[in-house]
């Protein structure tokens, strides 16, 4: 057969399948777009509700809690450029994209990577898939999130989930499975069920891996989330998307300016979180 054939009907034959899904499962497209952007709608609401200057102080004092008094002034100020850039909804836009992202990333990708952990012949299952989601370029989840569930939001957060879940998996996987053989026995030998065993020696011992995995989360979906404005999900990804095509350099390095500021001051609070955690026995 003619590769070029061979290929062509592979080509219609995911073209075909996409859509046969597309039309039996609209139900279920629809009602997960709703889900997405209802969760999404909610956590923007949280954040939009409040005035600029009480946002930036209460993360700023929550980096003077975690790191010191430094932090805490540096990103209040930076939130307050954010501002004055007049990028302050799209600021909260991506904020609010990130932070449901990760929580369905998380609420998906935690109880498989215990699982994994629990259970090898599991791990070295989804290990595959894992490569597989990691090496595949972003772009590619956002074109059948498009056709499922359309533009906005909802497919954004479709996208960021696939590319954020691999390290909480991993990380979650990695810990769980390094618990010290000897703890393991003495929860044996004291008649421990297997629920005790997991709260009270697996899930301490696995907590700084599974806090590595939730910040590694946090950046692979602030970097996606940046990418998916090309799909209309708002936020700063779409200022960028917008600058780019209009030439508005200027517009666009306002807006790198904002991404770097709100991803910085995210990344070092959840280091700070880790490395308490890794503190804990």
């Amino acid at each position: 057969m003619d590769p070029s054939a061979l290929a062509d009907a592979f080509d219609t034959w995911v073209d075909d399948a996409l859509i046969w899904v597309g039309d039996h499962g609209a139900f279920l497209f629809d009602g997960l777009r709703a889900a997405f952007e209802g969760f999404y709608d909610g956590i923007l609401a949280l954040l939009t509700l409040p005035p600029w200057p009480v946002i930036a102080v209460i993360l700023g004092l929550i980096g003077w809690r975690l790191i010191g008094l430094r932090f805490g002034i540096l990103t209040a100020v930076g939130l307050a450029i954010c501002w004055t850039m007049g990028l302050w909804p799209e600021t909260m836009s991506t904020f609010a994209l990130v932070i449901s992202s990760t929580c369905l990333a998380l609420a998906i990708g935690l109880p498989i990577g215990v699982l994994a952990g629990l259970m090898p012949k599991l791990d070295r299952a989804v290990e595959p898939l894992l490569d597989l989601i990691q090496t595949m370029p972003p772009y590619i989840y956002l074109l059948p999130a498009i056709a499922l569930l359309g533009y906005g939001p909802a497919t954004a957060l479709m996208a960021t989930l696939i590319v954020a879940m691999p390290p909480a998996i991993r990380l979650t996987s990695l810990g769980i499975r390094r618990t010290p053989k000897e703890f393991v026995e003495l929860g044996q030998a004291t008649g421990m069920t297997h629920a005790q065993m997991f709260l009270k020696i697996r899930l301490p011992f696995a907590l700084p891996s599974i806090m590595a995995g939730i910040n590694q989360c946090l950046m692979m979906a602030f970097g996606m989330v940046v990418i998916a404005g090309i799909v209309g999900s708002g936020g700063l990804g779409e200022t960028i998307y917008k600058a780019i095509r209009t030439l508005d350099i200027a517009k666009s390095i306002d807006a790198a300016i904002a991404i770097v500021i709100l991803t910085i001051v995210i990344d070092r609070l959840t280091q700070t979180i880790v490395r308490t955690g890794r503190g804990k026995p």
